[in-house]
């Protein structure tokens, strides 16, 4: 998803990135990553008419799995049923995030989409706050929902809503699961064997549809792309990222996605956003950062245990 698709709590890990991303800085490793996961959905869309949302999670989670585990190389043995459980139902939070997600770009512009998601995690950081200014932030958010709602503005699908929301309510239960996930299971293990589990659980909505996919090798080809792009590369520059950023600072600056979806979606698919809208999504990103700036610095072995 966007990082539609990116929590706000990674496990650790201990996989060593390439020695060239360690010359990267944190802060821009964390841009190119939401710059990288925006790509990624803006060249789905180009999957959408022979495969159908549905096929391109199917895909898209299948090819990640396969990736991971070439990759990492992670030992799947020797794990609780309780642990592969927790695992399974990562897996089917991340397929149902990726299906509402996609469905919803295939019905309203790719900026208007991440943001209405992101106010899932947004929304996850306010509950669990106990300051009155993060209720600011969240009326702030819920009038850059209002300004991009159909009530406001007649031309964009509700159905597109609706699913950017589930999308959104899905994210957060994917969090949740991470944080209780990270606590159990390595990461490689986890991830690896969740996109597996995500493909199982979109297999039945798209697997006639990445079938079609298979009769030409260029559509092979965007698909791999755009498993790179949305999962790969992101994960890879986050993983390293967390190792020298704290969670206020990665935070404030994973906030910019909603902006870059749009940008995103302006260049690759000439999706142009109204005034109203551009303002709803400032908003969103406004409060967004303004909780992620909000939020206090866990002490050294919380640091630790959250990347």
């Amino acid at each position: 998803m966007t990082q539609a698709e990116t929590p706000t709590v990674f496990p650790r890990s201990s996989a060593r990135g390439a020695a060239w991303l360690r010359v990267i800085p944190p802060w821009a490793q964390v841009v190119l990553a939401v710059i990288s996961v925006q790509v990624g959905a803006a060249l789905a869309k180009g999957l959408f008419d022979t495969a159908g949302p549905s096929g391109v999670v199917f895909l898209r989670t299948l090819l990640a799995g396969i990736l991971f585990g070439l990759i990492w190389r992670p030992a799947v043995r020797g794990r609780s049923w309780r642990d592969y459980g927790y695992i399974a139902l990562y897996g089917v939070s991340i397929a149902l995030m990726m299906l509402a997600f996609y469905a919803a770009i295939d019905r309203i512009p790719l900026g208007i989409a991440v943001t209405i998601s992101f106010t899932g995690p947004l929304g996850l950081a306010v509950l669990g706050s106990r300051k009155l200014l993060d209720l600011l932030w969240a009326l702030l958010a819920a009038a850059g929902i209002l300004l991009l709602s159909p009530v406001t503005n007649v031309s964009l699908e509700p159905a597109g809503m609706f699913l950017a929301g589930l999308s959104g309510v899905s994210w957060v239960i994917y969090i949740l699961l991470t944080r209780r996930i990270s606590r159990r299971v390595n990461t490689q293990m986890a991830l690896t064997l969740s996109m597996f589990a995500a493909a199982i659980t979109a297999m039945p909505f798209g697997l006639s549809g990445a079938l079609q996919v298979l009769t030409a090798p260029t559509l092979i080809a965007l698909s791999l792309v755009v498993a790179l792009l949305s999962s790969a590369v992101p994960f890879g520059l986050e993983f390293q990222a967390l190792k020298r950023l704290s969670p206020r600072a990665f935070g404030l600056l994973v906030s910019l996605e909603p902006v870059v979806a749009a940008a995103i979606g302006f260049i690759m698919l000439n999706e142009t956003l109204d005034l109203r809208s551009l303002i709803g999504i400032g908003l969103v990103t406004a409060a967004a950062a303004a909780t992620a700036r909000s939020e206090p610095e866990p002490d050294s072995t919380q640091a630790e245990a959250t990347v």
